[in-house]
């Protein structure tokens, strides 16, 4: 409890989670296993749940392929579940953007973005909150009943501002 006059302490939301990971191949199998996770605490099963990481796996492979930063920073995670949008955000310490580019039939990589743009319901960017970097950020329509029914405690309504964690 707060003394009075100071501000009381805010607890995590429970349709939200965060996750930092280093900036290495490896990483990009452990973010999928903690949406997988946190996806198997709201209820979201079936189809929503395998294009949620498959599109989190694009984001994070984006990040540590793409996003060159100093030795040492990491990448950060969000999932969010509100009001039957599940919003996914991959943060880095590089502020240029991605931007989808055509593939030629023999190209190995490219397609990123292109799959991004084609599964989730809406996509984007934005600058970090702390002015280093972006977040990359897709959004899902979760269907009510059935695969990825939203439980009562995941939901909330979602905030006024998305705010990334400091540190």
């Amino acid at each position: 409890m707060s003394a009075p006059g100071e501000p009381a302490a805010i607890a995590p939301a429970v349709n939200e989670a965060n996750h930092r990971f280093p900036r290495h191949r490896k990483s990009v199998g452990r973010a999928r296993a903690a949406l997988r996770e946190q996806l198997a605490i709201w209820g979201v099963t079936d189809e929503p749940a395998e294009t949620a990481v498959l599109l989190l796996s694009e984001l994070v492979t984006n990040a540590v392929e793409h996003a060159k930063a100093s030795p040492g920073r990491e990448i950060g995670t969000r999932f969010g579940l509100y009001e039957g949008v599940l919003r996914l955000e991959v943060a880095d310490a590089n502020d240029d953007l991605p931007v989808p580019r055509p593939a030629a039939d023999d190209d190995e990589n490219g397609r990123g973005l292109a799959l991004v743009s084609a599964l989730a319901d809406r996509w984007g960017t934005c600058p970090r909150r702390d002015g280093i970097g972006k977040r990359v950020w897709v959004e899902l329509k979760i269907p009510t009943g059935g695969g990825g029914e939203l439980t009562p405690q995941s939901s909330a309504v979602r905030p006024a501002a998305w705010r990334w964690p400091t540190g």
